[in-house]
């Protein structure tokens, strides 16, 4: 990663509800020889929280980048974005989308709420999925400069 500062291991935010998903993700990463360590919560609450450091989450590590899903139980993906988005030490934080949904008003509304950008996940081939990865891995991991952590400031 190229941030100016000693090179660290980044941590991912994965809020995604189905864990067939998740595992998906977890193999197109180790496939793709992504170098992170990945956090995954299930649901809006649990990510508020995680982020938020409250109920059982008091030692989560501040993520380099979160992963999105938009339809989740509990607190829908957009509730989330707008609280990231609106603390500022969340909201530096850049926040990728990834959705089953194409509708225009889903995705305009996210880049309202201020999403870094939106990936539309197609029932996906899991060579698409990886492809779909490795991009993610090379423009957010390798080549933009991260903020700092709030844990390194």
């Amino acid at each position: 990663m190229s941030n100016g500062m000693v090179p660290r291991t980044p941590h991912i935010l994965l809020v995604e509800d189905n864990p067939a998903d998740m595992r998906l993700m977890r193999e197109a990463l180790k496939e793709g020889q992504v170098l992170c360590n990945l956090h995954w919560v299930k649901d809006g609450v649990e990510a508020l929280d995680y982020l938020h450091r409250r109920n059982g989450h008091a030692n989560s590590v501040r993520p380099d980048l979160i992963l999105l899903d938009l339809n989740l139980p509990r607190l829908d993906g957009r509730e989330v974005l707008a609280d990231i988005k609106a603390h500022p030490e969340l909201r530096r934080i850049p926040t990728v989308v990834l959705s089953t949904s194409k509708q225009e008003e889903d995705i305009v509304r996210c880049y309202e709420l201020h999403a870094n950008c939106y990936i539309a996940k197609d029932p996906l081939s899991f060579d698409r999925f990886l492809e779909v990865i490795r991009a993610i891995d090379r423009f957010w991991l390798s080549l933009v400069s991260l903020p700092p952590r709030g844990d390194d400031l």
